[in-house]
């Protein structure tokens, strides 16, 4: 029942922006800390960037804080990760995850998460 549905993905040349938005649906929003992690080919998953279930704190990895910015949307029960200068190295598949805010972990942990979206592709390229 609980489904996490991302889009916003597609082709870019670097500097350029896109923004991700991952609707939820099946869960109460507010309780969950949301974060969103990318993978590309050969590569194990990895954080880009988190926001507390609160709706604040966010956190982003060092490879994209500057540039990403991840907000969410209680009315919508909506992420977004706005992502801007994007570089070749940002391509990868983009996952969207939800933890409940009783579950164990640090907000940076793959393992921490509960639910995960199915991906969409960010492709930067010239």
């Amino acid at each position: 029942q609980v489904q996490l549905v991302e889009s916003g993905g597609g082709l870019v040349q670097p500097g350029g922006s896109l923004r991700l938005s991952c609707a939820a649906s099946g869960l109460s929003f507010s309780s969950y800390t949301m974060g969103w992690f990318r993978q590309a080919p050969g590569k194990e998953r990895e954080f880009v960037a988190a926001i507390s279930w609160r709706g604040g704190s966010p956190v982003a990895a060092n490879s994209v804080k500057g540039r990403f910015t991840i907000s969410r949307d209680g009315a919508k029960k909506t992420l977004y990760l706005q992502m801007n200068s994007l570089k070749p190295e940002d391509t990868a598949v983009y996952y969207c995850a939800a933890g409940n805010k009783f579950t164990s972990g640090t907000i940076d942990y793959t393992g921490r998460y509960d639910y995960w979206g199915q991906g969409t592709q960010v492709t930067v390229s010239s």
